[in-house]
């Protein structure tokens, strides 16, 4: 499957617990906000977005090395977040690696804000 691909690609080193086949399956098995960019038929670009009636989130933005800086991941970002905007939602939130600057500089070329916050999770 191509969107399986794009993440592979894009995320070589996430862990077995965000498999893009198990994500993809958990994600639609809830609804499907699974947002899709495509090039000459081929998918280049991908993100789930997520809306639990309160805040909106991005997971998993992807863009294919090729295709990055032709605005690929604004129009995915964009476009998610003008479909979550239309569910009722009034703030996306959205994590990245600390130490990941470039994508920190994207996304406040969005308009996104750094938040001084502490990630926490728990694998169950």
């Amino acid at each position: 499957m191509a969107l399986i691909s794009v993440w592979e690609t894009v995320f070589p080193d996430d862990p077995p617990h965000n498999a893009p086949n198990k994500v993809i399956d958990e994600k639609l098995a809830v609804d499907d906000l699974i947002f899709v960019a495509e090039h000459q038929a081929k998918i280049v670009g991908a993100c789930i977005a997520g809306y639990d009636g309160h805040r909106g989130w991005l997971y998993a933005v992807a863009v294919l090395p090729d295709h990055r800086r032709d605005g690929v991941g604004r129009a995915l970002v964009q476009g998610a977040m003008e479909h979550l905007k239309s569910r009722g939602c009034g703030k996306v939130n959205l994590q990245i690696r600390a130490d990941n600057h470039a994508v920190a500089q994207f996304y406040q070329s969005l308009g996104f804000d750094i938040e001084e916050r502490m990630s926490m999770g728990k694998h169950l």
